[in-house]
This record gives C-alpha cells, structure tokens and sequence, in this order.
C-alpha cells in the first residue's frame, strides 16, 4: 500500500504533502511526537504550580504540629478529611495570590524584617537573646541551611505584606464605634412564661411501634467498638541522668560558651532606601542622592519622624525604624561593619550599602559591650542545663530505639521490652473518643485506630504523646461495633417513644398560644402560668442571670421592637421539651458617651483588626477572580 501511494504521488501534489508535514513539525515542534506532557500539579495560579511536593510538606507540617500541640484545633485523623485537605489548599492558593500580588505592586521583604522575625523566634534564643549558635544548630538538625530557612522567613512574611498594608489603611470613625456600643449596651425589657409540659394523652406503644423505632434509630443502639492495647512507653522524667563530671561540665562550657556570656549587642535604629532588583544607573543614582539627603538631615531627635515618612523597610518604619538590639553576625556584613563601627548616639553620615536592600542611614542608640561570665561562677547552672541536655539525649536514643526495635519485629513488644528492660503495659478498653487513663490522651486514641494496628496487627511507629513522652502499641483485644439486643433495649425505646411525642404535644401547645397573643389574647389566661418580667436586660450581664433559662436570655435580644407599644410574642425551646413564650416590651439603646476612653480605642483596634481581615479576604476573592485557576481533585 505504502509503495502504491508512493508511486501515485509525485510532482506538484507530492510538494504539497511534504509542505504540509514541514509545517506540521515546525509548528508543534517535533519533540511532541515522542515526549508525552504529564501533569502533576495539585493546584495551578496563573502560571505558578503548586506541586504534590508543596502539597505534602505543607500537610506533613501540619501533622506534625497536630501531633506535638495537644491545643491543636484538628487531628491527624481530620487532615484526611476532604474538607479540611480543601481548606489547607485554599489557604496556599491565597498565599500564592498574595505573592503574585507582591510581584505585581513591586512589594519586596526587607532583610531588615527577615531578621527581626528570626531574631525574635524564642526557639533561637539563649536567656532571653538571639543566639548564632543555637539558631545554626537547630537549622542543622533540620536539614536546612541559614539561607533555606530565611528564604522560608522571607516567603512567610511576603504573604502578610498586603494583609499589613490593608491594616494600616483601615479606618474606623467615631460614628461606627458609637453604634456598636448603643447596641452593646442596649436595654430591654423582658415579659415571658415558662409553658407546663403537657401530660401524655397517648401511652399506648405497639410493639410494631418499637421495632420500627429500635430499626430507625439503630446506630443509637449500638455498642461502639473498642479496643485494648499493649504498650511500650519511654518518659523522660523516668530516665537515670546521672552527675555530671567536671571534665564534662568543661567541655559542655566550652561548647556552649555563648549561654553564659552577654554578647556584644547594638540597639540601633535605620531608615532604608530600597534599590529595586536589576535597577538602572538613573535608578540607583536617585536611590543614592535620596539616601545621602536624608543622611545629612538625620539627627537622634528627627530621625523617627525622617524613618515614618521615607523609610522603605514597612516593618520597622512605624516604629520610627526600630530594629531593637542586634549581635553580630545577624545582619549582613556591610551593615554589621558599620554599626560595630559606630559611636553610641552617632548617625552616619554616609549611606551604607547592603546588596539586596538598598542603603541605609544608621543610627546607633545603645551599646552593651559583650561579658562571659567565668567557669566557677556559672557551675550551678551549667550543671542544670547539662542535666536537660543529657535526658533530652537519653531520651531520644532510648526512644529510638524502641522505634527500631518495634519496627524491625513488627509483630510483638516482646523482643522491645526485654531488650530495653521495659515493661509491657495494657490499657483498658476504649472507643475511637479515647477513655481512661493514657487513652484520654487523643493522639493514644487515635494510634490505635490506626489500619497498621487495628487491621494489620503490626506495632504502631512511635507516637509522642507529649515532650519527652513516646509510645509504641500492639493490639490486645478488638470488640467491634454490635447492635445491642431489642430485648435489651426495649424500655428504654418505648420511652423515647412516649417523651417525643410529648415533646410534639408541646411545641404544638406553644405555638398555638402564640397565634392566639398575635390575635389579642391574654397572655396569662392562655398560658394558664405566671407571666415573669425582667426590665434593664444587658447583653454583656445575661451570665449573672441564673434563674432564667439561657435559652431565653438569649432569645430576647434577637426579638423585634414593640410596635406601637405592643410586644410580639414569640415561642422558644428551653430543653427537655419544654418551651416558654417570650416577648420584649421595651428597647432603650446605650449611651455611648459614658464608655471610657480605654474601651473606646480597645474597641476600636478589635474592629479595625475584623474590618481589614475582612478586606483582605475579599482582596484575595478578587485575585481569584482576574486568575485562572486550575485544582486537581485527585492528586490531593
């Protein structure tokens, strides 16, 4: 076939074909016949991608704060839960949003602020002081360099540039704090009658009845199921420290030198000038002449007023250009030469530049010149901190190797225990909710509920139930969910029966009063119960009121005004089907001008802080809008 198209076409119409492939290949580009294009993102903003890498460390970090923050708001069970997985990817599209933004609007991060923020991390400091050391050895057990870790910094605080700008630019009149507190401390007058529960007119309960409740409602019949475990458990404040030597107490003050010393520190203010990214020689030059004006007319007693209105550095520009006290090695080389260089009090006179800033005018205000305290003097509490460090250690080798250990015999404790010397404790059973003693611990409760250990069989990995607390579990025993018998049960269903269908007579009972009051009724005589009044209700004192169901309480300040002087009664359900009748008789606003002025600003920076975060949101509802989104379901 190939040969008989070959020998038809020839000459002019063999040129057209060859035209037409030609085109074809120069067009598409002919890597497109053998590379294939495969997606892998797991959302896509614009042109930037989030990949299933970005996606798993942002979950894996959450995990592991769920697991080491017992406040947590979720577990690592509800980061499985699809809803909560869109949330978190909702959130890195916003960020993502808002760094695009940036990029937009020529918004950039000062070093300045990346080391104010790290500067202020405790995790870094020493006795209440940043610490070089301590902030490089921490980055080194996790993996990252100085410069990875202040690129993450850097990343986090672009995201609240805007959010910060919105802030800064919110207002909140006078007008708009007067209204909340006339409706804060708005007055009400309050009548109500709490309705008798009706007597059961039908007690009779088939055993047809029953059956079709028990099968209705059969989940609220059921045993949940249960487990028992057994444990392995490594605790810290079990572990055998021992004292220490003096040899080792010298070397632990050798090493760690920089705890016992007060450093070298400077309190200094600046005023920044940024120099964009790739600027021109015009760009750089009036960047320059700026710096140098503002140099020659900065004093001590201008220089906060000068860094307010020119500085470019927007995290320490409304603090006068406060970059608190700083050691040396925090900032970048130009500008720690310049600073160490200074006299106490001195504004220099010269721009200093620092590459990817810009030039900064300095003013030194304070100096605390550096002090290391000597061996003796300092031997108690090397002696503590030697201790700690030593059953940190401990700890952590012990943990993992049972960690090891478990692993490697993933089918018993036993070889675990009895080569660590440890005992193999059981819990008793508890459901999915935990129970007592170590499974009220949620992150217990939910290791065992765990596919490896509930259905597998195998030893949990190490769970971290606390700091300085671990434990690896093997299922005991596992009692599954049942139905409880309808025998067993059948009282207590016959019951429910009966009380809902009290519960129905009394709410149609209230109802039908309401209608009647709306008509003109007596409230007294329809109720047949004392009518109680309340006068001078505030919403901020409605907890003090303990001898008036909350429910009412509550129901009073959502009412309507009395028109014309007439209330409008309305029905409200007070628990155990029970209901009452509530009506407001009278409304009198607050007066604002009796609020201090402490609760007025108080107020005030609560409702700018909910106004700009509302106007942040609905900023980033907009970036969505103008950006083409891509989400992948299935790669989450």
């Amino acid at each position: 076939m190939l040969q008989a198209l070959r020998n038809k076409i020839h000459g002019w119409p063999a040129a057209i074909v060859l035209g037409v492939c030609v085109f074809a290949v120069a067009f598409f580009g002919i890597e497109s016949y053998f590379v294939s294009h495969v997606d892998t993102y797991v959302a896509k903003v614009g042109d930037h991608e989030i990949s299933q890498q970005d996606w798993q460390n942002r979950m894996n970090e959450l995990r592991q704060q769920a697991a080491q923050n017992p406040q947590s708001p979720f577990t690592a069970a509800d980061l499985e839960k699809p809803e909560l997985k869109q949330r978190v990817l909702d959130g890195m599209i916003s960020q993502q949003l808002l760094q695009q933004a940036n990029i937009d609007l020529g918004l950039t991060v000062a070093d300045a602020s990346v080391r104010s923020a790290i500067g202020s991390d405790p995790g870094f400091q020493v006795n209440g002081q940043f610490s070089p050391e301590a902030y490089r050895a921490i980055l080194s057990m996790q993996g990252m360099s100085p410069g990875m870790y202040e690129q993450k910094v850097r990343a986090s605080l672009a995201t609240q540039l805007i959010p910060e700008a919105i802030s800064n630019t919110t207002l909140v009149s006078d007008a708009d704090v007067d209204a909340f507190f006339r409706l804060r401390l708005q007055q009400r007058d309050l009548s109500f009658v709490e309705l008798p529960r009706p007597s059961l007119t039908d007690a009779t309960v088939s055993d047809a009845d029953i059956d079709a409740f028990y099968k209705s409602h059969i989940a609220d019949y059921t045993t949940p199921e249960q487990v028992s475990v057994q444990y392995l458990e490594v605790k810290q404040s079990e572990l055998k420290v021992g004292e220490p030597t003096d040899e080792q107490l010298h070397a632990y003050y050798d090493k760690f030198k920089q705890r016992y010393a007060q450093p070298e520190q400077r309190e200094a203010s600046h005023i920044l000038i940024n120099v964009p990214k790739n600027a021109t020689p015009e760009q750089q030059k009036a960047a320059l002449d700026k710096a140098k004006k503002i140099a020659a007319e900065a004093t001590p007693e201008n220089f906060a007023k000068l860094a307010a209105e020119n500085s470019d550095d927007l995290g320490s520009k409304r603090t006068g250009g406060d970059l608190g006290w700083l050691e040396k090695g925090v900032a970048n080389a130009a500008f720690d030469t310049a600073l160490f260089g200074m006299k106490k009090g001195e504004v220099t006179k010269e721009p200093v530049l620092s590459p990817e800033e810009g030039y900064h005018i300095i003013w030194l205000r304070d100096a605390r010149e550096g002090d290391a305290k000597p061996f003796a003097e300092v031997r108690g509490q090397l002696a503590s901190d030697w201790a700690k460090n030593e059953g940190e250690r401990l700890y952590n080798e012990r943990a993992g190797q049972l960690a090891d250990l478990t692993e490697r015999n993933p089918g018993s404790l036993e070889p675990a225990a009895k080569e660590l010397g440890l005992e193999i404790k059981t819990s008793p059973l508890f459901g999915r909710e935990g129970g007592e003693g170590i499974p009220s611990d949620p992150k217990f409760a939910l290791a065992a509920f765990q596919d490896d250990v509930l259905a597998q069989g195998n030893n949990s990995s190490l769970v971290q139930l606390g700091k300085g607390d671990a434990v690896v579990m093997h299922l005991a025993k596992h009692n599954a969910a049942a139905p409880k018998a309808l025998a067993d049960v059948k009282d207590a269903v016959r019951q429910r029966i009966l009380d809902e269908r009290v519960d129905a007579q009394a709410k149609k009972q209230a109802e039908d009063i309401a209608a009647q009051l709306a008509k003109g009724g007596d409230v007294a005589a329809l109720a047949k119960a004392p009518v109680r009044t309340l006068a001078g209700l505030e919403r901020s004192k409605l907890a003090s009121i303990t001898d008036v169901s909350p429910a009412i309480l509550q129901q009073a300040f959502t009412l309507p005004h009395p028109v014309d002087g007439k209330p409008a009664w309305t029905t409200v359900q007070t628990g155990n089907g029970t209901y009452a009748l509530v009506a407001v008789n009278k409304v009198v606003d607050g007066d604002p001008s009796k609020v201090e002025k402490a609760q007025r600003d108080a107020l005030r920076g609560q409702m700018m802080d909910a106004m700009a975060q509302a106007a942040t949101l609905e900023y980033i509802e907009a970036l969505k809008k103008r950006t083409e989104i891509k989400i992948a379901q299935d790669r989450m």
